[in-house]
């Protein structure tokens, strides 16, 4: 099933992203097009969405001369074959290997691998590592078995590249945070409590009305104390963006999720203060139209509160939507940063 909602909007920002997973017909010309095609964009009602350009071809309409969506497929596929080739090879394969492998020129398909996927293949790879390092430690009796498990050639490689991403130690993630030191308070906000705790890498978690109690809770194996100095401006600049939001957008973070989970988190702190996205933008932003309901779990699997401000994320048809800490709370947040906050409707779950 295609999300009409998602498509129209990949269509209207043409993104380039949804080239070879959408094909957009306009029932005015009889033409179909790929998302990105750079034509002047028809009335909504004139367009209709398939998943390839043969449905479209079967529908009764003929392919775009200036966009050339069939040429899409043979990328698509292309892209799709890299992958595979990246996520079966026990090292990384080169960009010239992996361009011949699949037909194209070196530089010419890693635009074409960067524009479909949203990273290079090198990096595509790098995630890859750090994410089978992630589940091999999670079950590996020995940390370094873990590493070459998921495909570093020697341990330094895995610090050098995917420890930070962690944001602690192999060994600390094998343990499930022992070790970790977790420095926590919480602060008085016109919103209620918030409770502040940070790593030395940065916040692990801002949510208003926790305590210790929920914080050992998430937690268990880490060493949690009071504050102190060492969070006490860390704690003014999030407090900071409570009341006065958009003044530190560059507070540093030690949260970890999916992959899919993290590009969401992105795309939410991309948007810009005093503006909204609905779900179905973000899950085209994420790199998955599709994954509406999964962009409202991973709102709800975020940490952080307002820091990464999943607040400013509605429904399609303008109410407020979710939020783990009350409608109440997510308005104001939403009035603070824009004076059209006040006409968002109420009501209405992810």
């Amino acid at each position: 099933m295609i999300d009409e909602t998602a498509a129209w909007t990949a269509f209207e920002v043409r993104d380039r992203r949804m080239d070879g997973r959408l094909i957009v017909a306009v029932t005015t010309t009889g033409i179909y097009c790929k998302p990105s095609c750079p034509a002047r964009r028809p009335l909504r009602e004139n367009v209709r969405f398939f998943a390839d350009a043969a449905a479209a071809r079967d529908a009764g309409f003929r392919a775009c001369r200036r966009c050339t969506p069939d040429a899409v497929g043979r990328d698509a596929e292309a892209v799709a074959r890299a992958v595979t080739l990246i996520e079966a090879a026990d090292d990384g394969i080169a960009l010239d290997a992996l361009a011949a492998r699949v037909g194209y020129a070196p530089h010419h398909f890693h635009r074409l691998f960067k524009r479909a996927t949203g990273v290079t293949p090198a990096a595509y790879a790098r995630a890859l590592k750090a994410r089978r390092a992630a589940g091999a430690l999670s079950v590996e009796d020995s940390v370094t078995a873990a590493i070459y498990d998921a495909g570093y050639s020697a341990p330094s490689r895995f610090y050098d590249t995917a420890a930070d991403r962690l944001g602690m130690t192999p060994s600390a993630w094998k343990r499930g945070g022992a070790g970790v030191t977790i420095r926590w308070t919480v602060a008085p906000t016109s919103l209620g409590p918030l409770l502040i705790a940070a790593t030395d890498t940065g916040l692990c978690r801002v949510a208003f009305d926790e305590d210790r109690t929920g914080l050992a809770a998430r937690f268990p194996q880490a060493e949690i104390v009071e504050g102190g100095a060492a969070l006490t401006d860390l704690a003014a600049r999030v407090v900071a963006e409570v009341e006065s939001p958009g003044r530190h957008t560059d507070l540093p973070l030690d949260v970890q999720g999916t992959a899919f989970q993290e590009a969401v988190w992105q795309a939410l702190r991309a948007i810009p203060k005093g503006e909204t996205r609905s779900y179905a933008q973000i899950a085209v932003a994420a790199g998955a139209p599709g994954a509406v309901r999964a962009v409202g779990s991973a709102c709800g699997a975020n940490a952080v509160a307002v820091v990464i401000p999943c607040h400013r994320v509605t429904r399609s048809g303008g109410a407020l939507g979710g939020y783990a800490y009350g409608p109440e709370r997510k308005r104001a947040l939403l009035v603070r940063e824009t004076p059209s906050g006040r006409h968002l409707r109420e009501g209405g779950d992810r």
